[in-house]
């Protein structure tokens, strides 16, 4: 029996799934051990702001999806760890100051940023060749289907 295009996309969206939430579980047990003392949600929250610096607390906690005043306690003891310092405020909204990293928070930033990739790379070398050709062949399709 011939399997219809519906049938193999349906079959691949639930390998693909599979192997997203095996690799997703595998960097999130990697991030847990490596992020030099800081909770899995304040080393995401430092790279949200490395990537969007700037950002106000409102909108780092929609982004993040948690409550504005959990997002106001990380803000705070990252603050108080010296890996993140506010702007001067909004001259639109006084109340608004944006983030953005110290020296401290981006060489923190950096380190997890080169374990991660250093973590991935090792992984990748357990590939044969062809194996690398075709992940390095899906990776545009990847972000496609990441794409809104």
């Amino acid at each position: 029996m011939m399997t219809t295009q519906p049938d193999r996309t349906v079959q691949v969206a639930e390998d693909l799934r599979d192997a997203i939430k095996l690799l997703v579980r595998e960097i999130k047990r990697d991030a847990e051990r490596q992020t030099s003392g800081l909770s899995l949600m304040q080393a995401m929250l430092l790279g949200a702001v490395s990537h969007h610096p700037g950002i106000g607390v409102a909108e780092l906690a929609r982004m993040k999806q948690v409550r504005t005043p959990t997002m106001s306690a990380q803000v705070k003891a990252l603050e108080e760890a010296g890996l993140l310092a506010r702007g001067a405020p909004d001259p639109e909204d006084r109340r608004r100051t944006g983030l953005r990293l110290t020296e401290a928070g981006q060489a923190v930033t950096d380190q997890m940023h080169a374990h991660r990739l250093d973590w991935l790379a090792q992984r990748l070398k357990r590939l044969d060749a062809a194996q690398l050709d075709a992940l390095a062949a899906a990776i545009e399709p990847l972000k496609s289907i990441a794409r809104p």
